[in-house]
């Protein structure tokens, strides 16, 4: 199990690298997150549980995609990809068997925040106006994971 904790700490962190640096990841770190992601959920959880978080964190996630997809098309008169990247979008997918159902949205939420404050912060140093979402969020998560890692007290994965 240490294992895939290092291994998946080191795939949040390429990501962040990666996005952060060159706005490009590469594509085998987000089926990767998702299995790491799968299997340490899977581990802590009821078979039950994780099958029916996972599809209502995946319903989550395709709801805040479809409300995105019709605000850039409607509003913005534009394309969803040129709001967002595929990289994101990747993302979204690959955290949505990470906890439960709560907690994820919870979670999910708190991450759009922090890469927003995050961004504003940063912003001043960069030139590009891009905003690496995947790459902030990805270092979210992480820090969620070692917390949750370091206190036994706190199980995301019940919640």
């Amino acid at each position: 199990m240490l294992a895939l904790k290092i291994i998946l700490s080191f795939a949040f962190i390429c990501v962040f690298l990666q996005d952060y640096k060159d706005r490009q990841v590469y594509w085998f770190l987000f089926p990767a997150i998702g299995v790491l992601n799968g299997v340490l959920f899977y581990n802590s959880t009821l078979l039950e549980l994780f099958f029916v978080a996972s599809i209502l964190n995946l319903v989550f996630v395709f709801f805040l995609i479809f409300i995105l997809y019709v605000y850039a098309k409607f509003r913005l008169q534009t394309s969803m990809l040129n709001t967002i990247g595929l990289g994101d979008l990747l993302f979204f997918i690959a955290v949505t068997v990470t906890f439960s159902t709560l907690s994820f949205i919870t979670l999910f939420i708190c991450a759009l925040i922090f890469s927003l404050i995050l961004h504003i912060i940063l912003i001043k140093k960069r030139t590009i106006i891009t905003v690496p979402l995947a790459g902030y969020m990805s270092l979210f998560f992480l820090v969620c994971y070692i917390i949750q890692w370091s206190f036994n007290s706190i199980n995301l994965y019940v919640l």
